[in-house]
């Protein structure tokens, strides 16, 4: 914490005797920076509409902020929902700064460029083309590292989108470039801050993936247009002799909660293992606040169990209001763990799941409090075509169980 209050100081200093003339991000397009490990930079653009209200792009996902201070030659800019903030200096209508995670200890090295909206400068011709499907690994060989994934990529000239799915969710909206036959792909929405680099052939990737400032990872691809990931409705079970899930934790007001409760007798129930920093729990949250609202009559309930990693009981449940009042969510989100988002720690409090593999989680439980299906991670609308599939599947189940 101490490195973190003087790398603070160190961006944000302002000389308090002499009072500085306020500013203003100006209205227009803004090319950020954030600078990673290997001296790699990782950009993102923003669009200011004034000086309360920018939008983030990535991809064909737009992320809308209106959580935007001021104070004297400095702004902070807080995206929707996450912990993660922007403190950044103005220099002349550019910015000098850090996105800072607080609770984590993180601070990575900020910049914007006004007027300018070119995410990845591009100087020669692309001379390969990443369109298609790709079988990939992540820390090959790399004991208790080595993920697989499946990348989905459209290229169209230079430009590139799409993302990794993985068995525990996906990595989201991917925008990028392709320059000679070396291609770099970005995101930013205020948790995730993530940077691929690859040099690309006709048929393998091999590349390096970066997060923030303090995790990189090799990763190799091959291509093969028929990969898919093993189920997510297997990866994550109960344990021999266990058929229902018990649990009792505090909502925002003090109240234990447990599926013994009223207000799930004789429902079907979704339990929803989530934290409010992960943003594919963001996205499935999303969604099941307008499931939740077009089928709770029916006999539908759902229940989350967030598991943050904020250092206090108090942080933690002002991180679960703020999602509940972005998003409207109508159902009970209840503090499952604080000071930690590891998974075994996680496992411990649901003990008779094998493990807890992905945030999220999705348990579905049957009139008669059986558990009947359990799916690991969530693929959101960044998957196209797999993200519907999921929305398909998932109705048809929920069905199933309330017609029975």
């Amino acid at each position: 914490m101490r490195k973190l209050m003087v790398l603070l100081l160190v961006v944000l200093v302002w000389n308090c005797e002499e009072e500085k003339k306020l500013k203003y991000l100006q209205d227009g397009t803004y090319r950020a920076v954030l600078e990673v490990q290997d001296n790699e930079a990782l950009p993102f653009i923003f669009e200011v509409a004034s000086k309360d209200k920018l939008k983030i792009f990535n991809a064909d996902e737009v992320i809308e902020v209106d959580e935007i201070a001021y104070r004297n030659d400095s702004v902070f800019i807080k995206a929707p929902v996450f912990e993660g903030y922007i403190a950044a200096r103005f220099e002349d209508n550019n910015l000098s700064g850090s996105f800072i995670k607080e609770s984590l200890d993180r601070v990575v090295p900020f910049s914007a460029e006004f007027e300018n909206s070119n995410r990845f400068p591009v100087n020669s011709k692309p001379t390969q083309d990443v369109s298609g499907i790709w079988e990939a690994v992540f820390s090959k060989g790399i004991a208790g590292d080595e993920y697989i994934a499946k990348g989905i990529f459209e290229q169209k000239g230079d430009k590139i989108t799409g993302t990794f799915r993985t068995t525990t969710g996906d990595y989201r909206y991917l925008e990028g470039a392709m320059e000679g036959d070396q291609m770099k792909l970005s995101t930013f929405d205020g948790a995730h801050a993530f940077l691929f680099t690859a040099k690309v052939s006709d048929s393998t990737l091999e590349g390096t993936f970066y997060s923030g400032n303090h995790w990189k990872e090799p990763f190799v691809a091959k291509r093969n247009d028929t990969y898919e990931l093993p189920s997510a409705n297997e990866l994550t079970f109960l344990k021999d002799g266990y058929d229902s899930l018990e649990f009792s934790f505090p909502d925002e007001d003090g109240n234990m909660v447990s599926l013994s409760d009223e207000r799930f007798d004789n429902k079907v129930v979704i339990v929803q293992i989530m934290g409010t920093w992960c943003p594919n729990c963001l996205d499935e949250s999303k969604y099941y606040t307008k499931f939740y609202e077009a089928n709770v009559e029916r006999g539908v309930e759902i229940v989350a169990l967030a598991f943050e990693y904020a250092k206090t009981e108090d942080k933690a449940f002002a991180s679960i209001n703020r999602l509940r009042g972005k998003l409207d969510i109508a159902y009970p989100i209840l503090l499952a763990q604080y000071g930690t988002s590891d998974k075994a720690k996680a496992q411990e409090k649901l003990p008779m799941l094998n493990h807890v593999l992905s945030y999220p989680t999705s348990i579905f439980i049957d009139k008669t409090g059986r558990v009947r299906k359990i799916h690991t991670g969530f693929n959101g609308p960044a998957t196209g075509e797999k993200y519907t599939e999921f929305k398909t599947e998932f109705e048809s189940f929920i069905d199933e169980l309330l017609a029975e």
